[in-house]
């Protein structure tokens, strides 16, 4: 049953009986937002990603200060984890390009979406449009893209809830934090797990034809190739580049100051994106019942504090007011969020969760979703 949202701001695991929200439409909700919010200020878009990037590129510098010996392995570590999450303020950064909303001269915007995501091995130009169909079809069973869960009537649906009751609640959850931070990314951008079930499956990021094919919808439409094209060019420059630093300095330093803070942006990407969408009182919605109003507002802001708001320029704290209107640059979203919050306050969902337990409940207990006959939503 769909909860209201002010349940949402809560300590304890409980869930309590739901009364029905009536959602509003579409233009109801974009009209919440007055267009200035939409208006770009350059000079703010570069001095975040001044900020991004200048921080990004102190910290890969000291990584190659770190003698590569067991005993700084620690070292390691806190470098890896500073850096990544630095420099996942750079990812939001082309994030932002990938919808227009970073730069008024759309080429500008283009090239620095694209460089900034080669180097980070994302394929820029693919990504954009696979994450516009998330953003059109969000928290939808069929067409969503991005952390679509399995039916528990579906093989892979069934296949993960026998996982889950024979390994027991914890080391499910483990392994489920194991699969999405570190291996998720990767395994959504090459063969589109988690994607859509209307997608076909498997589909990829890299390639168009076979063994990868396209259901009921294409994700990738034939007039694509081109752009596709571009992004892998993108990424095999970045690729060359790696292999010619491992060739100068070792493969062992370029693994270490390049492939260990990957691994943690990765991870952020995947927790802002899993957390963003899932939780045991949000609902996904079949075809019948779905609308792109009622799946926007399933997406619910976290709190991720001042530091990670500022380096990540408030992704996981604006999200809904991304998702209504994704050209709002992260300047404006914080009063997009509040106007949302002042006129929706029973439907912007936010969960004051701290951010580690959110991700263990959500590991631990949203596997597969069944539906809800009173309401019409699969649950967790």
């Amino acid at each position: 049953m769909i909860r209201p949202v002010s349940l949402l701001s809560r300590s304890t695991d409980q869930i309590q009986t739901p009364k029905q929200p009536i959602y509003p439409s579409k233009s109801e909700l974009l009209n919440c937002l007055p267009p200035e919010l939409s208006r770009l200020n350059p000079a703010k878009a570069w001095g975040s990603l001044a900020m991004s990037l200048g921080l990004s590129l102190l910290a890969y510098a000291a990584g190659t200060q770190i003698p590569l010996q067991a005993a700084a392995a620690p070292l390691w570590l806190l470098y890896a984890l500073i850096t990544g999450t630095v420099a996942g303020g750079c990812w939001v950064i082309a994030h932002e390009c990938g919808h227009n909303a970073f730069h008024p001269n759309r080429d500008v915007e283009r090239w620095v979406g694209f460089v900034l995501h080669s180097l980070l091995l994302v394929p820029y130009f693919t990504w954009q449009r696979s994450h516009a169909v998330h953003h059109a079809n969000c928290n939808h069973l069929e067409g969503g893209e991005t952390h679509v869960p399995p039916r528990i009537n579906s093989a892979t649906g069934q296949v993960v809830d026998r996982l889950s009751r024979r390994l027991g609640r914890g080391p499910f959850g483990i392994l489920a934090l194991i699969t999405h931070l570190l291996l998720g990314w990767p395994l959504y951008l090459l063969f589109g797990v988690a994607g859509g079930e209307d997608y076909g499956g498997p589909t990829s990021h890299f390639w168009h034809g076979a063994p990868f094919r396209n259901g009921k919808r294409a994700l990738f439409p034939e007039s694509f190739r081109g752009l596709m094209l571009r992004s892998n060019l993108g990424l095999v420059v970045m690729l060359l580049a790696l292999g010619l630093a491992a060739a100068q300095f070792s493969l062992a330093r370029v693994l270490c100051v390049y492939g260990l803070p990957y691994l943690v942006i990765n991870a952020w990407l995947v927790t802002y994106t899993w957390l963003q969408h899932t939780d045991l009182d949000i609902p996904h919605f079949s075809s019948k019942e779905w609308t792109w109003a009622k799946g926007a507002l399933q997406t619910v802001d976290r709190p991720y504090g001042p530091l990670l708001n500022l380096l990540h320029h408030g992704i996981g704290s604006t999200h809904v007011c991304h998702h209504i209107n994704p050209r709002i640059p992260h300047y404006n979203a914080w009063r997009g969020t509040a106007l949302l919050k002042q006129r929706f306050p029973d439907l912007v969902r936010y969960d004051a969760t701290p951010i580690p337990k959110a991700l263990w409940r959500v590991a631990t207990r949203c596997g597969v979703v069944r539906r809800d006959a009173a309401s019409g939503g699969f649950f967790y």
